[in-house]
């Protein structure tokens, strides 16, 4: 026999990943045929190989309009689709060098089911938590009505009302991270970096002209395609750019920067702001902790974006940490691991 080349045993590997790969392949040609799909792809979607190939995928998946997207659309596509016997798959599809489309599924029922949980524990512990910080915020108010108060009670019942909302707006945030803590399954697929910044920026514009602040961005282009959950790195850069512009005073920028170095991928926030204390760094990262300057005190918030930050950026095989100097500035970088190949 003769010895396996380098090239011969790449193939058997990459075949072998094919063959036994959890989630579903398809590859299709130019044309729009089906010309390979794995195990996991045929019983996903109950097809038999030796019928489904060579078969059009507009014919084949008729029935199917979101997986016929990811099939055919040109670009990256993504999307949920159903699967025989109630089961969804969340999936991608990616334009192939060689032409045509490649198509990944990952089955997502049993996720699906955890959320329905997470939202109904979410649900109960607003309900829970919210109601009585209500009425306590109410009892505050109605306080307020009962003759004159001097400068300190009124001082007194403002903080009343500020840590209600404080921990009014901490509820929803408190059980997402148990949830990630807990080590809770995290979607795994290709995302751009880039466009979730762009999402962050939407999601906070209107804070920030309410702040009278300006988010600026620069991201690397091209910058390579991570794999994780979009979704809580998106969450991640949320809590950051939040941060920025809370600390932050009027017509000051909070800038946003992504780029590639190696076999890496960075994102890091800056402010304007406030700043932290060198001996206040360490500590920033722990659950509901808020630095000691008054100046912080005075501006609501849960002390739980960093740490929120932290856990995604962690369960994501990545690191974050942060720069400051008091009355010049903070910025956050986090960094997350490119995958072999992309």
């Amino acid at each position: 026999m003769g010895r396996m080349t380098h090239q011969d045993d790449s193939h058997f590997q990459l075949d072998f990943l094919f063959q036994t790969a959890a989630e579903g392949v398809l590859i299709i040609l130019a044309d729009g045929f089906l010309a390979r799909l794995n195990p996991a792809a045929a019983a996903m979607l109950g097809l038999a190989p030796d019928k489904a190939l060579g078969t059009h995928t507009a014919a084949l998946f008729a029935g199917n309009q979101p997986l016929c997207k990811l099939c055919l659309d040109p670009g990256e596509q993504q999307g949920e689709i159903s699967l025989p016997h109630k089961r969804i798959a969340l999936g991608v599809g990616l334009d192939r060098p060689a032409g045509g489309r490649i198509v990944l599924l990952h089955d997502i029922t049993e996720r699906y089911a955890l959320d329905s949980r997470r939202e109904a524990l979410i649900h109960q512990v607003a309900h829970d938590f919210r109601n009585p910080l209500n009425a306590v915020s109410a009892y505050a108010d109605l306080v307020a009505k009962f003759g004159e108060l001097n400068e300190q009670q009124e001082r007194f019942l403002g903080r009343v009302r500020q840590t209600s909302q404080k921990l009014y707006d901490l509820a929803e945030t408190l059980v997402d991270l148990a949830w990630i803590e807990a080590g809770m399954a995290l979607t795994h697929r290709p995302f751009a970096i880039a466009r979730l910044v762009r999402e962050a920026i939407v999601a906070l514009e209107q804070d920030a002209r309410l702040h009278q602040m300006t988010i600026v961005s620069s991201i690397q282009d091209p910058i390579p395609t991570v794999i994780g959950d979009p979704r809580r790195i998106r969450q991640a850069i949320i809590c950051l750019v939040d941060n920025g512009i809370r600390y932050s005073p009027p017509g000051s920028n909070v800038a946003i920067h992504a780029w590639q170095d190696g076999p890496k991928i960075f994102c890091s926030v800056g402010d304007q702001g406030i700043g932290i204390a060198p001996e206040e760094q360490d500590k920033v990262w722990d659950r509901m902790y808020r630095a000691t300057d008054e100046r912080v005190r005075d501006i609501p918030g849960g002390g739980i974006g960093l740490t929120f930050a932290r856990a995604i950026v962690e369960r994501h095989g990545g690191k974050i940490w942060l720069e400051s100097t008091l009355d010049i500035g903070t910025t956050v970088t986090f960094m997350l691991p490119l995958a072999e190949g992309w």
